[in-house]
């Protein structure tokens, strides 16, 4: 067991270290039985100046404090110079912290990514690739072509030849589709070649000694092209056709057309994938009234689009290429008239002042686009080459990660396409986040992605969390096709914010979902083991949900936020469902509903000798009847043996309530409750000092962890004192030092 050094001595020699020496020493120190986390503690309250979340546990201080160095020297955010125990001309500062890193983030305008990708930091890269697991973007800008040949160079390293795991997008308001499509195909496993960036001597020593197979050296070559992956073809084909349709200059508000297999296989060869021109906004399918749509041309065979892609080598004048009808054409900002041509750096501030004026101006118009229904990923379920485009299976992967995070993040059309179309085959990833991203009916393309993965040998992905402020499907329905598309997923997470426009009948031209979507047929059986969903505002279906549990028989937990249902009866059919068809059910969760009228079934639950965690979080369960309602809650609670957790926070308790939980833990009682939450219950000091001395008076053994937040324990400190100190000797007491007052005038300032 480790011994702190004393503290004379830490005050002694903690002048006279600074980080390097203290780092040479660490393992001495370890030999010695001696922990040096007392002056790495030191060291972070003096250096770093802020104090770590309450809900984070520092195990290693080291760890943690040269992590957070590392990013600060990277970043330029500190200077080395300025404290002498930091400073130290033998070593480098990066490269001494690297091997501490597992968590990098990235912020704003790629920082730090030049940087690590330079020459005289190859060994800091180096160090990197094996220690980073976590790799975070977070408020990220519009970057240039030199910050995205250096990303591109730093995701190859660390992802492709490295141990990243994780990565991770956070709060982008308006992504850079480029960029965007970088960080996501890159973290598949594909590589997109940059122009004139230099070899990867990584790729040379791997590949070196062998000769390519006939399969490999035709996919690399191709038609003598650079070799691309699918998911970075159609996405080009989708901003070339859109350059073309910009470039005919046709008046707002033309009518939409499908793009055909080869006009969009041209438009691929025409237009390419220029790194230097920036991709405009997501083109939308918003038509006058009455406009009438030219019929689509028909799809050409496989051996004409054969034909067409070899001889795209020979590139042919803009003029003599077969042009695509215009999507829709994008509104000009203000005082400017007609398309811009980029001709140089100059004009990079002017282009950007238009794209962000003109997602603006479009996002006022609607955000759908008709090319969907034949794009990759279409409805109904069709193969990617309706674009031209090879399959992903056929393409060469590097190593991928296996945990993708999406925050705010809205998905334009290509981005969102580009994801459903990398999904499809991306079977080492093994949970996927998407949450507040925008996705409208662009969610129909994503369950057709997952199906397909779904159907790949050796698909990984075991837990999907989806959540967003609105959806096209009704959050059960939503739920029953993520539960039919993969049915060997062990964690779903989903919230809807809002109802969706099929919960509204009255709505005008509101068209169904693709009948592969959803069914009326059972679900199979599933591999659910946590089920967690956010339900918007109105009466939800109890049969639907009852279909979902009773295809969930390995279902371990259920939590349900602000369920609302037509009447106490279906309440009750929810839980005699889980009763009879979930016996592995061990915790469940009611969060924000109202569960005044449902006391028979709350006492019904108690009684089930399955369950070892309850929670009722803020769902009024003693509004009615509360002097007959708890003796007969805790009645139940004593005839239980197994129920292991309670936790009744925002439940309006009371100094009474509390007093008639003290009973649960009587002499005559069986319960084996070990942990209680009873906050932001309204209990005052001199209830909880009571109930500390009943606990006293029935010689009960600690029974685990009490949670007091947010009570009226201010209006008494001394009383509240004594109570948590008698409380102590029984349990381990959890509480803050929150003040009611002022709690009770922002409510009172906010009605």
């Amino acid at each position: 067991m480790e011994k702190a050094l004393p503290g004379p001595i830490l005050q002694s020699i903690l002048p006279l270290l600074n980080i390097y020496y203290l780092e040479r020493i660490e393992e001495t120190a370890l030999k010695k039985g001696l922990s040096t986390q007392a002056i790495w503690r030191r060291l972070w309250d003096e250096l770093m100046k802020t104090r770590p979340s309450s809900l984070e546990s520092v195990t290693c201080w080291r760890a943690k404090f040269m992590e957070a160095f590392f990013s600060h020297v990277l970043r330029g955010t500190i200077d080395v110079s300025s404290d002498r125990r930091l400073c130290d001309q033998r070593f480098s500062p990066l490269l001494h912290s690297s091997r501490h890193v597992r968590q990098l983030t990235i912020c704003n305008m790629l920082q730090g990514a030049t940087e690590l990708v330079a020459e005289p930091n190859r060994r800091v890269l180096e160090t990197l690739a094996s220690s980073l697991h976590t790799l975070k973007f977070r408020h990220l800008l519009f970057s240039d072509v030199a910050a995205q040949q250096s990303l591109r160079q730093l995701l190859h390293q660390l992802i492709h030849h490295g141990a990243v795991s994780q990565v991770s997008l956070y709060s982008w308001p308006v992504p850079e589709s480029a960029l965007f499509i970088l960080i996501l195909t890159m973290s598949a496993g594909f590589l997109q070649p940059g122009p004139g960036g230099p070899p990867c001597r990584l790729c040379g020593e791997a590949s070196r000694g062998r000769a390519p197979s006939r399969d490999e050296g035709s996919l690399l070559l191709g038609s003598r092209r650079p070799r691309r992956d699918a998911a970075e073809r159609c996405a080009a084909a989708l901003m070339a056709s859109r350059r073309k349709s910009e470039a005919k200059q046709t008046a707002r508000g033309a009518p939409a057309a499908r793009v055909t297999r080869r006009s969009t296989q041209e438009s691929l060869t025409a237009g390419g994938t220029d790194p230097k021109r920036e991709p405009l906004p997501p083109a939308t399918s918003h038509e006058a009234p009455g406009t009438k749509r030219p019929p689509s041309a028909p799809a050409t065979t496989s051996s004409a689009s054969a034909s067409s892609s070899t001889s795209s080598s020979k590139r042919a004048p803009a003029s003599s290429a077969p042009q695509p009808k215009p999507l829709k054409r994008f509104k000009r900002a203000a005082g400017k008239k007609g398309a811009r041509t980029r001709q140089g750096s100059g004009a990079e501030s002017e282009d950007l002042y238009d794209f962000v004026f003109i997602v603006a101006g479009d996002k006022e118009d609607g955000e759908e686009m008709e090319i969907g229904e034949v794009a990759c990923g279409a409805l109904d379920g069709s193969d990617p080459s309706c674009l031209g485009l090879p399959a992903l299976e056929a393409s060469q992967r590097f190593r991928s990660i296996s945990t993708l995070e999406l925050f705010t993040v809205p998905l334009s059309t290509e981005a969102a396409l580009t994801l459903c179309h990398l999904l499809s085959s991306w079977v080492s990833l093994e949970s996927l986040t998407l949450s507040y991203n925008g996705l409208g009916s662009n969610i129909f393309r994503l369950l057709d992605s997952l199906r397909a993965l779904s159907s790949q040998a050796g698909c990984r992905l075991r837990a999907l969390h989806l959540s967003d402020l609105f959806s096209p499907l009704p959050i059960l329905e939503l739920t029953r096709a993520i539960v039919r598309a993969l049915p060997l997923l062990r964690v779903l997470s989903i919230r809807v914010d809002h109802p969706s426009q099929r919960d509204n009948p009255a709505v005008p031209g509101n068209a169904g979902p693709p009948s592969h979507i959803i069914g009326d047929e059972e679900i199979p059986e599933n591999c659910l083991e946590q089920l967690e969903m956010g339900f918007p505002r109105g009466a939800q279906p109890a049969p639907l949900l009852c279909s979902v549990l009773k295809a969930s028989g390995s279902l371990q937990q259920l939590s349900l936020d602000s369920a609302t249902f037509a009447s106490p009866q279906d309440f009750g059919l929810v839980l005699q469902t889980l009763k009879e068809y979930n016996l592995a059910l061990k915790r469940l969760s009611f969060h924000d509903m109202n569960l005044a009228d449902c006391q028979s079934e709350v006492l019904f639950l108690l009684q089930n000798l399955t369950l070892q965690e309850i929670t009722f979080s803020f769902c009024r369960l003693f509004e009615k009847r509360p002097a007959q309602f708890l003796p007969e809650m805790v009645a139940a609670m004593k005839g239980n043996s197994t129920l292991k957790g309670l936790r009744l926070p925002g439940n309006r308790l009371g100094n009474a309530g509390l007093l008639a939980l003290a009973d649960v833990f009587s002499e005559d009682s069986s319960s084996s409750l070990c942990q209680l939450d009873i906050s932001s219950n309204c209990i005052k000091p001199d209830g909880l000092l009571e109930f500390a001395k009943r606990l006293e008076r029935w010689g009960r053994g600690a029974f685990g962890h009490l949670r007091l937040f947010q009570n009226w324990l201010d209006q008494d400190a001394v009383t509240a004192r004594e109570a948590i100190r008698r409380l102590r000797a029984t349990c381990h007491v959890v509480s803050d030092s929150w003040d009611s007052s002022q709690a009770f005038a922002d409510y009172v300032s906010t009605m």
